[in-house]
């Protein structure tokens, strides 16, 4: 008679111990193994932020060299955005059959050979084209990239880790807003050496993919269990022999290593509700709706102001490159923003956290509306800047935490891709607010999405300090 063999939980433990692997992790203090996924995912991060900021500069910089009307700058910045809302979509589902690290690796490639092609584009079509390919890469690559580091970060921190990780946007931004500033703004062919940066992912491409360690959950859900086992000993060797505290240096504390809390009675998704329904089963499908809702309005709000403000600063009567120095200092207003919101998702939790800033973009998006003045632009800029890229750390932060392994890049990607169809509209909405009313019907627009974001931000389920869904 053959053995009867383990039970699923058997194969997930190590010999010598009762914990899982995942809770082994959970277990873990910050390291430095931690500390280098972090960076690792955080440059590829940064990197897509800069290509994603550069384009704005680049349409400024099109109208005025090229002459381009607002019709073209719309096409150019939602040709990106359609990629995108594909590219989330089928990375997600990718990133759950062939695993987080290669599908982040892929579409980092994927964008960084397409952008630096753009570089070369003669004329509006072919940069139209050459953008769509350029979103395929950057789309997927948020979610996955959130989604591998969520599954690495100990529970306790895993918050405030993923924000720090979205906080890696505001640098490429910043890159972006320099780039456009000394380099796009040199001369007529400025943009196209400020596009040629983004060749810079494709060799990084290379990092990642030798460089990064594959999920401990993904390899468990395929059954690699050697494979997992040998990742999650390589954290706690880098834990060192005593790991009953550490200073976490993202959170600038002393931790403790203890229990985690498991995910709250009623709130984990029944396996078999997963398997039949997916994301939108019974037990997933409120949470679904309630981000989807998120992701589409603040993605609407943040596309159509941030991708405009050069252009619509031009208008306003200010050079090149007073509107790109501009733009610059209400970019570097992100970085605060993502500290205070890093320091309150572990003490307010996720829905709070995400629910006031977004309270905050709205309130803000209203202020640069009515600004009439260098200081009121540049002050009511920040404070849109502050608040709405600090809800964008508490979103990317809360969405893997909603579903269970098997359908957390399949779950989070797809948001993603909902979020990005707002994103290819507001580039054409834009235009048509502000001939129908001004730059203040336009903020005001935003500022309602954002006020509804808020609102469905409030309805997800708070997850601070419990561990991820198996």
């Amino acid at each position: 008679m053959s053995p009867a063999p383990a039970s699923p939980d058997e194969s997930l433990v190590d010999p010598g111990s009762t914990l899982t692997r995942s809770q082994r992790l959970d277990r873990l203090p910050f390291t430095r193994k931690h500390g280098k996924l972090l960076g690792a995912s955080g440059i590829g991060w940064a990197l897509d932020a800069m290509d994603v900021g550069l384009i704005s500069f680049v349409i400024a910089a099109l109208s005025v060299h090229w002459g381009i009307s607002k019709g073209d700058g719309s096409l150019i910045a939602s040709a990106g955005f359609a990629g995108m809302a594909i590219g989330a979509s089928v990375g997600g589902l990718l990133a759950d059959r062939i695993g987080r690290r290669s599908v982040f690796a892929l579409t980092l490639l994927v964008y960084g050979l397409a952008t630096g092609a753009s570089a070369l584009a003669m004329g509006v079509g072919a940069l139209i084209a050459l953008r769509f390919v350029v979103g395929l890469g950057l789309g997927a690559e948020l979610p996955v990239a959130s989604t591998l580091m969520s599954e690495f970060a100990p529970a306790r921190i895993r918050g405030r880790v993923i924000v720090w990780l979205e906080a890696f946007w505001a640098l490429g931004w910043i890159l972006a807003a320099v780039i456009g500033t000394f380099v796009a703004a040199s001369g007529p062919t400025g943009w196209r050496w400020a596009l040629a940066v983004g060749l810079v992912p494709a060799a990084y491409s290379l990092v990642v993919r030798w460089g990064t360690p594959e999920s401990v959950r993904f390899l468990e859900q395929k059954g690699r269990h050697d494979e997992a086992e040998s990742v999650v000993r390589t954290f706690e060797e880098s834990a060192g022999p005593g790991t009953g505290s550490a200073t976490d240096p993202v959170a600038g504390a002393s931790t403790t290593v203890s229990a985690v809390a498991p995910a709250a009675v009623g709130e984990v998704p029944a396996a078999d509700a997963v398997r039949t329904g997916g994301i939108w089963s019974k037990a997933l499908r409120a949470r679904t709706a309630g981000l989807w809702a998120v992701w589409f309005c603040i993605n609407l709000a943040y596309y159509g102001a941030f991708i405009w403000i050069p252009t619509l600063l031009v208008e306003r009567g200010f050079s090149l490159t007073q509107s790109f120095t501009f733009t610059l200092i209400i970019t570097l207003a992100q970085i605060p923003g993502y500290a205070v919101a890093a320091w309150l998702i572990e003490v307010l939790g996720r829905r709070w956290t995400l629910t006031v800033f977004l309270a905050g973009s709205a309130v803000a998006a209203t202020c640069y509306g009515l600004a009439d003045s260098e200081a009121t632009i540049i002050a009511a800029g920040c404070a849109l800047s502050f608040f709405n890229l600090g809800a964008w750390g508490a979103l990317y932060a809360i969405g893997p935490e909603l579903y269970p392994t098997a359908v957390r890049g399949t779950g989070t990607g797809a948001a993603a891709a909902f979020g990005r169809v707002a994103s290819m509209l507001a580039p054409f909405l834009v235009p048509v607010l502000v001939v129908a009313g001004g730059q203040v019907l336009a903020f005001v627009a935003f500022a309602i999405a954002f006020a509804l974001a808020a609102a469905a931000a409030f309805t997800l389920p708070e997850q601070r300090g419990r561990a991820l869904a198996e």
